[in-house]
C-alpha cells in the first residue's frame, strides 16, 4: 500500500489507474481504525478494481466544547490495518492541503433541514464541516463509488443528499454497523469507556430493539421514545435523545406510519459520548 499526503501525488497514482480503464473505490475516514473501518474497506474492495482510504482529523466539524488537539492520532498502526485489507493508497493530508486558506476562511457546504435536527441540534455545525470536508475529498480522489457506515446514519443522508444535490458523480454506497457479540456498535469512542461502563454500553442497541418492538405492537411512537429515554436514564445514561424519524429523510413520522422507519439514540456514560440506530424493515 501506498501513502500520499499531497493532491498531484494522489491524482498522479489515480490517473494511472483510470488509464488502464480501473475502477476506484473510497472510504473517508478521521484514523483510529478499527474492525468496523476495516469492513468498509472490505466492502470497497468488493465493488471496485482499487481501493483509496483516507485519515484526516478534519477541523470544521469540532464544535467550540469538542477537543479537536485531542482526538486519537495512530497514522502508523492505522496503515498497518489498512494494509492488511489491500487497501491500495492511503491519502492523509496535512490540514493546509485540505483547507488552503485556513479552516475559517474555507469555502463552506451547509446541506439545509437534514442537518437542523438530532446530531445536528446538538452539534450546530457539525455536519456543515463533514459536507464541506467530504466533498473536498471527493473533488481530489473522484472516486466511482464511496463506501459510508450506516452508524453514523445521520451523516450518510447528509453526504447523499449532498451528492445528489450537487450532482456528483460518486455512487454512496451504505456499510452496516458492525457489532460486538453484545451488540454494542463498535467504535473509536468505546476505547475511552471503563470496564464497568462497557458492560452498560450494550443496553443501548438493547434499547433500540425494544423501541422496534413497541412500534411493531402498534404502541404511539412518542411512548416508545419516552419508554426507551427512561430505560436509559435507569441504566445510567444521558440521552441527548431518543428519536423513531423516517429513514429516507429523518422526518417525524405521522402516528400509526410503520414502514420505512428508523430509531436513533444519543447518550452519555460518563464523558462518552455514544450514538447508535436500528432500522425497523
Amino acid at each position: 500500500m501506498q501513502t500520499v499526503q499531497d493532491a498531484a501525488a494522489l491524482r498522479a497514482v489515480i490517473r494511472g489507474w483510470r488509464s488502464q480503464g480501473q475502477t476506484v473505490g473510497f472510504v473517508p475516514t478521521m484514523g483510529n481504525l478499527h474492525a468496523g473501518h476495516h469492513s468498509l474497506i472490505k466492502l470497497a474492495r468488493d465493488r471496485a478494481d482499487r481501493v483509496v482510504a483516507s485519515v484526516f482529523v478534519n477541523p470544521t466539524q469540532f464544535g467550540p466544547n469538542e477537543d479537536f488537539a485531542r482526538y486519537p492520532r495512530t497514522l502508523l498502526q492505522d496503515q498497518v490495518g489498512l494494509a492488511e485489507q489491500d487497501c491500495d493508497l492511503l491519502f492523509a493530508p496535512e490540514v493546509a492541503t485540505m483547507y488552503p486558506f485556513g479552516a475559517a476562511g474555507s469555502v463552506s457546504i451547509h446541506v439545509p433541514q437534514l442537518t437542523e435536527t438530532l446530531e445536528g441540534a446538538h452539534r450546530p455545525g457539525h455536519f456543515d464541516g463533514v459536507a464541506t470536508v467530504v466533498c473536498k475529498l471527493f473533488n481530489l480522489v473522484q472516486p466511482d463509488l464511496a463506501v459510508f457506515g450506516q452508524k453514523d446514519f445521520q451523516q450518510l443522508k447528509v453526504i447523499e443528499r449532498m451528492v445528489r444535490d450537487l450532482s456528483l458523480p460518486v455512487k454512496i454506497m451504505a456499510a452496516p454497523t458492525l457489532r460486538a457479540e453484545d451488540g454494542l456498535a463498535l467504535s473509536s469512542r468505546n476505547q475511552y469507556l471503563s470496564a464497568e461502563q462497557r458492560a452498560l454500553a450494550s443496553q443501548i442497541y438493547a434499547t433500540l430493539q425494544q423501541v422496534r418492538d413497541l412500534i411493531a405492537k402498534g404502541h404511539a411512537r412518542t411512548v416508545a421514545e419516552q419508554a426507551a429515554t427512561s430505560k436509559l436514564l435507569r441504566a445510567g445514561f444521558e440521552p441527548d435523545y431518543v428519536a423513531i424519524r423516517r429513514a429516507e429523510d429523518l422526518s417525524e413520522p405521522v402516528e400509526g406510519e410503520r414502514e420505512g422507519l428508523v430509531a436513533l439514540i444519543a447518550a452519555r456514560l460518563g464523558s462518552t459520548r455514544l450514538i447508535d440506530n436500528l432500522l425497523f424493515d
